[in-house]
């Protein structure tokens, strides 16, 4: 998908907007609901609204994320405030929640919303945790730590939190509203994406100014690569920044002091943000501090960033992908270092030739993965189950229970028979899928958490061999390891197989 204009639009447009496909949109009526409420949406809120609210002909969100990148204080907060009540009052969405980096950050938007259910209703007799809006009662949580709004008809939820690692972890949210982007981590996306899983219709919203440094901010990075590649008919996506980075050699190249630029990057421009306020902060901030807070400029990602290009990887990515069955599959086995999460992934290939993968699934721990093997194991009947040694290890008293087991012979190795990779298996792994981006010669059903861990990988080197390894610690990358071993066995045991199977007497008699 490239950059894209909406029709009809009465603001100003950000520099890059992605829209993807859509029928209608609810932003009109969430864009009345708070007007109710005292809180009218400039028209730049009334666009962003639109998009973030827009609707498929099927009747889910057109963007399962969305992402809005706008200099401070234009009123990013207000188009969350906006969705928020409207999905809490109006679309019986069960449980939105709404993070933010810091407590108070939290706090602060939990009181916006208190003084917005005020306006539009009225307090319920003494109790003033008790409020009333259009026959609805919605009790207040003041709880330290458990801030929040419950409707007391249908138990929805609208809830506040400092995000942490854990935080979120048992909530099915139907909304996530991630505030402050920027200080968003890895860690956080994995704690918190798995409880859209179950929900029908999900949405992640995602608001901030540019990351700090080049060396944060990398699920910020990841949107904007995904962004830039095209090709995502998920993402909503809006960045008022201006082009470039913050290097001082391009920062010399853009004139910090032209008004034109300070009204194209501040869509709140005459609302809320002025050329009087604009200047002093010109005045008063260093050329770096300006470029990032005021006119949006990004830092310059940071060196080690990922070695797949997210170009190519997005042009692999098909929703309609499906193995040829007729040629077998392998089964790709990894867990992580800390044995806090699994994946399965599964290679074959299809019926024009190109590979197939695809997660056949991702969890947290490591109780569920020997059943699902098992059970995998059972339905699949695939050609190997490949792992890496330190998996092997890990599993090896559970595998073989459960009969598992090492070819007889290396050179003719059964179906289903094990396959664990040493130092050069490993490289040669990590070298196939490589290759295979590069050419472009498989497939991938699309999945969020593999996204994720090709986004946040790199190789390192000890010898003759390479390795996958994370760029930062709080990466995790067992989905991409479990696709690379997946697809080795294939590789090498897939033709050993169908050799031995085919009879030679067949094409005579």
């Amino acid at each position: 998908m490239s950059p894209t204009s909406l029709p009809g639009s009465r603001a100003s447009r950000p520099r890059v907007e992605l829209a993807p496909p859509s029928a209608y949109s609810l932003g009109p009526e969430a864009c009345e609901l708070a007007h109710r409420a005292g809180l009218t949406a400039d028209p730049w809120q009334v666009d962003s609204l639109d998009l973030m609210m827009s609707v498929r002909p099927d009747g889910k969100w057109a963007c399962f994320e969305f992402a809005e990148w706008v200099p401070r204080q234009n009123g990013k907060g207000a188009i969350l405030e906006i969705r928020a009540l409207a999905g809490f009052l109006l679309l019986d969405e069960q449980l939105i929640m709404w993070s933010a980096h810091e407590y108070k950050t939290a706090i602060r938007a939990f009181r916006r919303m208190k003084a917005l259910f005020k306006r539009l209703g009225t307090q319920v007799g003494a109790n003033e945790n008790l409020l009333e809006v259009d026959g609805i009662r919605i009790k207040v949580i003041n709880t330290n730590g458990e801030e929040g709004f419950e409707r007391l008809d249908t138990n929805a939820e609208l809830k506040f939190i400092a995000r942490s690692k854990g935080s979120g972890r048992g909530f099915t949210g139907h909304v996530n509203i991630i505030d402050e982007a920027f200080a968003y981590t890895w860690d956080h996306n994995e704690a918190l994406m798995p409880t859209m899983r179950a929900v029908p219709n999900p949405q992640i919203i995602y608001t901030s100014t540019p990351p700090l440094t080049g060396d944060t901010g990398d699920v910020m990075y990841h949107l904007r690569q995904r962004a830039e590649a095209g090709g995502d008919d998920s993402l909503g996506y809006r960045d008022w920044g201006l082009d470039g980075d913050l290097e001082p050699k391009n920062l010399a190249d853009i004139d910090l002091d032209d008004p034109a630029l300070w009204q194209s990057t501040n869509p709140a421009w005459g609302y809320r943000v002025t050329g009087e306020a604009t200047a002093r902060d010109r005045r008063g901030m260093s050329d770096e501090g300006f470029g990032r807070e005021i006119l949006g400029i990004w830092p310059k990602r940071a060196v080690g960033s990922t070695v797949i290009d997210p170009a190519k990887w997005t042009r692999m990515l098909d929703e309609a992908s499906v193995r040829d069955r007729e040629t077998g599959l392998a089964i790709g086995v990894d867990i992580s270092p800390l044995r806090d999460s699994a994946a399965i992934c599964v290679y074959g290939n299809r019926a024009d030739g190109l590979g197939h993968a695809q997660i056949a699934d991702y969890r947290p721990g490591t109780k569920w993965l020997l059943p699902r093997l098992i059970e995998l194991r059972e339905t699949l009947e695939p050609i190997a189950i490949a792992m890496g040694r330190g998996t092997h290890a890990f599993l090896k008293t559970a595998l073989d229970k459960a009969d598992f087991e090492f070819p007889d012979d290396p050179a003719e190795p059964e179906a289903g028979d094990l396959a664990v990779t040493g130092a050069l298996e490993m490289a040669a792994a990590a070298g196939q899928v490589l290759d295979g981006v590069r050419e472009q010669n498989f497939r991938v059903v699309p999945n969020r958490h593999l996204d994720v861990a090709v986004a946040g990988a790199k190789t390192k080197s000890s010898g003759d061999t390479i390795a996958w390894t994370p760029i930062k610690s709080d990466v995790d990358i067992t989905p991409l390891v479990a696709m690379s071993v997946a697809r080795w066995s294939y590789e090498t045991r897939s033709h050993l197989l169908t050799a031995r199977a085919y009879d030679v007497t067949a094409s005579i008699f």
